[in-house]
């Protein structure tokens, strides 16, 4: 029986596909864990593929014909790896790890990650400790978003605000004592969670193309009964940014629009009006310092259509 199977999704991400599997798969040969990898590519224009299959034949390598988005291809490798409707649960494997492909996983990552789940019964979903490529302190885990957290993002706001709870942000000595501790979501660059836990909820809502999607998700595994854990003891390097970065504008419109549709799934009417209202006034100030990139300007108008409609 697999204890765990991983799934990374990528997209034109050949500049750093290789070092997160080589440091994936040295991770899990010495995990003691019966793993499987899955890899589905969405549709890279880069050498993601070739180097999957040339350098790395052991991942299960799913090439789409086309973008399908974030969600989607990770509910893709899920029906892959057998969570389908009628799933036999004891022919699964026991956890599923969404890895972004951005990452260099640390040696005692995944076994620390897949224990500290395991061993509650309450808990659905892990995330591990996140660094940044300098191994500076990345935030890897957040509390859902409210008003507080759109203000921070357009307007001024005290460093310690930022920082702290006001911003959706949990202590950094709660990573630092390397215990588990709850959350409301983790950054989907790390995902575990339990087979129940995916054959409960579904997987993710495919509306979200890009963005929220975890946020989405973490939401309905808790309102199914199961916490959410950040395990710092489980470290991971995510340099961020991997695949977002090559279209940026584009960007921009695929996070505002997920953002807008979280709040409306989930939130009452007035704080989804007041949300549009702060969106349309920080994307005005981000006009007013767009300055001449035009196609920077042009996706701020469009969200703040978004926003209007």
């Amino acid at each position: 029986m697999t204890d765990l199977a991983v799934a990374i999704v990528s997209w034109n991400s050949a500049r750093v596909i290789e070092d997160a599997l080589r440091s994936l798969i040295d991770d899990l040969k010495e995990s003691g864990l019966e793993y499987e990898i899955w890899l589905v590519d969405s549709a890279s224009s880069d050498d993601s593929v070739r180097i999957v299959r040339e350098v790395f034949a052991d991942v299960k390598l799913v090439a789409c014909a086309e973008n399908i988005g974030f969600g989607a291809s990770n509910n893709l490798a899920l029906r892959r790896m057998g969570f389908v409707d009628g799933a036999r649960i004891k022919e699964l494997p026991k956890a599923v790890f969404l890895l972004n492909p951005d990452t260099i996983t640390h040696r005692g990552a995944c076994r620390r990650l897949y224990d500290a789940l395991i061993a509650s019964d309450e808990a659905g979903l892990a995330g591990a400790r996140l660094t940044f490529a300098d191994g500076s302190f990345q935030h890897s885990a957040f509390r859902f978003p409210d008003l507080r957290q759109l203000w921070t993002e357009f307007f001024p706001t005290p460093g310690r605000l930022i920082e702290g709870s006001f911003n959706g942000r949990y202590p950094r000595a709660w990573y630092a004592a390397a215990e588990p501790f709850e959350v409301d979501f983790t950054l989907g660059a790390t995902m575990m969670l339990k087979r129940e836990v995916i054959l409960r909820t579904g997987g993710f809502d495919e509306r979200f193309f890009m963005y929220c999607e975890e946020i989405d998700w973490a939401l309905r595994i808790k309102q199914a009964g199961w916490r959410v854990i950040c395990a710092p003891a489980a470290h991971v390097t995510h340099i961020g940014g991997g695949s977002t970065s090559q279209a940026r504008p584009s960007s921009l419109i695929h996070l505002w629009k997920s953002r807008l549709l979280l709040f409306d799934k989930y939130y009452p009417r007035w704080k989804r009006l007041a949300a549009r209202r702060l969106l349309i006034a920080g994307m005005r100030r981000q006009l007013m310092a767009s300055g001449g990139d035009d196609e920077l300007r042009r996706a701020c108008r469009k969200v703040i259509e978004m926003a209007r409609s």
